[in-house]
């Protein structure tokens, strides 16, 4: 049967519908080029169509509805039911608003902006004076959001407004933003906290029906857009925690500048993400409170194209410009996303075009670097002035009285003492713990040798029509040998054990990355692809009815928008395992700002715990210098008050219970783990079925072959192994070998234990593959010079170098040659 949007194309048109349409169409694909959307009448002028449209009746209709303060593009959807219910929305009258309602909010928008300017002059808040549209736009939004089934709102923005918007649409008490300014008790937060327009805030939003949205508005770093995957990921948690119907009942909005939205690249990386089944959480609505103005740059300058938005035309999504000092128009355009993202699933673009009254920041002078445009700022009345003229109302005693209501406010908050906590954490974090390592956290990971077995069983079953590929059925015959204890496991079984006795136990577990669902060096095969129809079956979903669900999903070509996503999807999932793999630990670096202002710094500036897994596969192996160091450095750098832990385990079975640990004890901190490349397979790197069931995760393994050894290595990752090898070819039981298997926090009590054991050893060696200005060389030298028991402590690695590794092979062979050798047998450098 045909659909709607089917059934009117099949319909013959009349010639006056045939015209009408023709004309019609012109101004729906370019009405926005003739749009009035500028307020202050500088940017965006009028231009022609591409095409010749007569005028007339019709194109004075068409004009109305498109070349007004709103301006639509759509026509790049190729869906025709959305482009249908669009038209219908915009080529009609629309209804009057609750004008007195949007009055309300406009004056409370700027008389706050305008009360802390007064009270704080020469502070910085990032007014949002000049587009307060975006109060009753938020309001609007929620309130049609509530007649659609949405019962949750993750927010997100940058600066710009942010302290507004906590007050008058997330709800906080303006005394609570005031306390702010006034920097109460700056005991409390020596060393970590952040700027006010920084923070996050929880609330609740009443519809005029009784209806309550629970709104959260995001903690973020300065680095612009930054937190858009955070958000996004967050929101995807949320909807899942929910179940089915979770994706309209939890809606996600983000809020961009304008240049940020057409400069960063980590917005381009989101928008992709958007309608991927691993990353979609059925629409977000992006709204751009658009300066025409970046930091001191001129929107030619930021832009390659008329409209900052021209960036989101790649995705089938509508892009609505509004006109911000048309309030009655915003508030239209706010319903009609609203409904589209319910009914559709789908994204949408709002431009919020409006100006920015002051500089940057309040300490900023614009008239620098924009002498004409400010010279009409100047005399340029507030939107609540120019709006109530318009509906004909006399503002001023409403004005009087919200201004006391928030000088009475500002009142409250000089006599605070103490900082306000402006948000509230779900209560699924009621049992986890942050703060200082306790080792009360620790819990028993191990399983029995019975129980592997029953597990690597279920692991390496397909249905019976399945069609195998030969390389993976060979593959799963040696698993299976594995589960028998007739070999040992090698890392991707022991990996795949580790999730499947998480899944049995209820958790959930996510897994993103690139090629991550076979893995990149073939090692994991969590999804398998049948040889003659290529329908995929994963055996970790299909362990017993009552597991845990398992999502692995091979990602987008990203690195900052997909780990920040899980990220933020940890962060509203703490029970569960949530990893994020690198192809290769050297690309990492393309999620810095991820890996800086949220994994390592979120707990010491906004009190936020994440439980991320980061995968970063590490080792020299002759590759070249882009696929040999995950810069094991750069997290040591960030490793400050225990707010990560960075480990390389050295086996199959070390890495199975350190994946059991994340989840299991109480402690949620991001964990950092240099995973193997050719040491996946490595035969001193495999683990018996026994070790297994062994108590937990060491920090520390000692050597138990080496007899009474005068020297004693130690060493983090495939060099060890490359050392046991030499050392059995040499018949050398003089030199112990000690693996670091948790660089962070440093297991100083473990080490000790493990020095101790040889007290005849003479010198401590660090050995470590990288140059002497990376690795963990500088983190580790004065750690075990506090251990050494006066021993000497001496150190093996490569000369400094700007950068990680050669990109010969055989100079590779030659350096690792000596490497080895030096840490047998010859003297170190100290």
């Amino acid at each position: 049967m045909a659909t709607k949007a089917e059934a009117l194309t099949q319909a013959p048109a009349t010639p006056n519908q045939q015209e009408r349409e023709s004309v019609f169409d012109s101004f729906r694909r370019w009405g926005y080029l003739q749009a009035s959307l500028d307020p202050l009448g500088q940017y965006l002028p009028p231009e022609p169509f591409p095409v010749t449209v007569p005028e007339g009746e019709l194109a004075a209709e068409a004009r109305r509805y498109y070349c007004g303060t709103i301006a639509v593009e759509f026509m790049h959807i190729a869906n025709l039911e959305q482009r249908q219910w669009l038209q219908s929305q915009f080529e009609k009258t629309s209804s009057k608003p609750n004008q007195a309602k949007i009055l309300t909010q406009l004056i409370h928008a700027d008389l706050f902006e305008q009360v802390i300017q007064s009270r704080y002059l020469g502070t910085k808040r990032f007014s949002l004076e000049g587009i307060t549209a975006l109060i009753p736009f938020l309001d609007q939004i929620l309130e049609t959001g509530s007649t659609q089934g949405v019962t949750k709102a993750m927010i997100a923005m940058n600066h710009r407004g942010r302290l507004n918007v906590m007050t008058n649409t997330i709800g906080r008490p303006a005394s609570e933003i005031f306390t702010k300014f006034e920097d109460v008790d700056p005991r409390s937060t020596l060393g970590g906290g952040d700027v006010k327009y920084h923070l996050g805030a929880t609330g609740d939003y009443t519809s005029p029906s009784g209806k309550i949205i629970s709104l959260h508005l995001a903690s973020n770093p300065s680095h612009l857009e930054a937190i858009d995957p955070v958000l996004i990921g967050r929101t995807r948690a949320r909807q899942e925690r929910i179940g089915e119907g979770g994706k309209k009942q939890v809606l996600p909005i983000l809020i961009h500048g304008d240049a940020a939205f057409s400069g960063q690249g980590i917005l381009a990386e989101t928008l992709n993400m958007e309608t991927l089944p691993g990353y979609s959480v059925g629409g977000v609505i992006h709204v751009i409170v658009n300066n025409l103005l970046g930091f001191t740059a001129n929107p030619e300058e930021s832009n390659s194209s008329r409209f900052s938005t021209d960036i989101a035309k790649r995705l089938p999504m509508p892009i609505i410009h509004v006109n911000a000092e048309d309030p009655d128009a915003v508030v239209r355009v706010a319903t009609i996303v609203t409904e589209y993202r319910q009914r559709f699933g789908s994204g949408v673009v709002i431009d919020l075009i409006g100006y920015r009254r002051h500089g940057h920041s309040e300490v900023d002078d614009p008239t620098v670097t924009q002498p004409r445009r400010y010279a009409i700022i100047k005399d340029h009345k507030p939107l609540y002035q120019i709006y109530a003229e318009k509906i004909g109302v006399n503002p001023t005693k409403e004005a009087e009285a919200i201004q006391q209501e928030y000088l009475d406010q500002q009142k409250v908050a000089t006599q605070a003492d103490q900082i306000p906590h402006m948000a509230t954490l779900p209560s699924y974090w009621d049992k986890y713990k942050g703060g200082e390592y306790d080792p009360a956290y620790e819990v028993n990971t191990g399983i029995s040798a019975e129980r592997v077995h029953e597990l690597v069983t279920k692991l390496t079953t397909v249905p019976k029509d399945f069609h195998i590929h030969p390389k993976v059925k060979k593959l799963f015959e040696q698993r299976q040998e594995m589960g028998s204890g007739a070999k040992p496991f090698d890392y991707g079984m022991a990996e795949l054990v580790a999730y499947a006795s998480l899944l049995e136990d209820g958790t959930l577990v996510r897994l993103t990355g690139q090629d991550s669902q076979r893995g990149t060096f073939n090692q994991r095969h969590s999804v398998l692809v049948d040889t003659e129809t290529e329908v995929r079956y994963s055996p970790l979903s299909h362990l017993s009815d009552k597991q845990g669900k398992f999502e692995v999903y091979n990602s987008l070509l990203s690195e900052a928008a997909v780990l920040g996503f899980e990220y933020g999807f940890a962060r509203d999932y703490p029970e569960a395992l949530v990893l994020w793999e690198a192809q290769f630990g050297d690309f990492a670096n393309g999620a810095q700002i991820i890996i800086d202002q949220f994994i390592a710094a979120s707990e010491a500036k906004w009190g936020l715990l994440s439980g991320v897994v980061m995968l970063l596969p590490h080792g020299y192996e002759g590759q070249g210098p882009e696929h040999s160091s995950a810069r094991i450095e750069r997290y040591l750098q960030l490793a400050a008050n225990d707010n990560m832990q960075i480990c390389q385990p050295s086996t199959a079975a070390q890495h199975f219970h350190l994946l059991r640990r994340q989840v299991m004890r109480p402690w949620r901190k991001p964990l950092v783990v240099f995973t193997p490349k050719s040491m996946l397979r490595h035969p001193d790197a495999a683990s018996p079925i026994a070790a297994f069931a062994q108590d937990r995760f060491l920090n520390v393994l000692p050597d138990h072959e080496a007899q009474n050894p005068r020297r004693l290595l130690v060493c983090s990752g495939k060099i060890g192994h490359n050392l046991r090898v030499e050392r059995e070819k040499r018949k050398d039981k003089s030199v112990g070998i000690i693996f670091l298997e948790q660089l962070y926090p440093w297991p100083e009590e473990e080490m000790l234990a493990a020095l101790d054991q040889y007290p005849n050893a003479e010198e401590i060696v660090w050995v470590q593959e990288e140059p002497a200005n990376m690795g963990a060389y500088t983190y580790v030298m004065p750690l075990l010079r506090r251990v050494a028991r006066d021993r000497a402590v001496l150190s093996v690695k490569r000369s400094a170098s700007a950068t990680p590794a050669t990109g010969s092979a055989k100079a590779h062979d030659i350096e690792e040659k000596t490497l080895v050798d030096m840490a047998l047998g010859f003297a170190g450098d100290r």
